[in-house]
């Protein structure tokens, strides 16, 4: 038997069985749950990457402002 039609013939009885079709559903499912969620934390981690910059800018343009008035007085 050819390798094409051995995994012709395993990919129609993957398709045709209802056992296979419900581990291929089930992993569809658990892998997009997966996706979706690795795609939440990466957002989530960027963008408070993204608010500590903006905090640190923040802190830096104000600090020298008090160091100077309590330097000076």
């Amino acid at each position: 038997m050819e390798p094409e039609i051995a995994v012709t013939a395993a990919v129609v009885a993957a398709l045709f069985s209802p056992r296979a079709r419900k581990l291929i559903r089930q992993g569809l499912v658990y892998g997009t749950a997966g996706v979706l969620m690795a795609g939440d934390a990466i957002n989530s981690f960027a963008r408070n990457v993204g608010r500590g910059f903006a905090q640190t800018g923040q802190e830096a343009g104000t600090r020298p402002a008090t160091a100077a008035k309590g330097s000076g007085g």
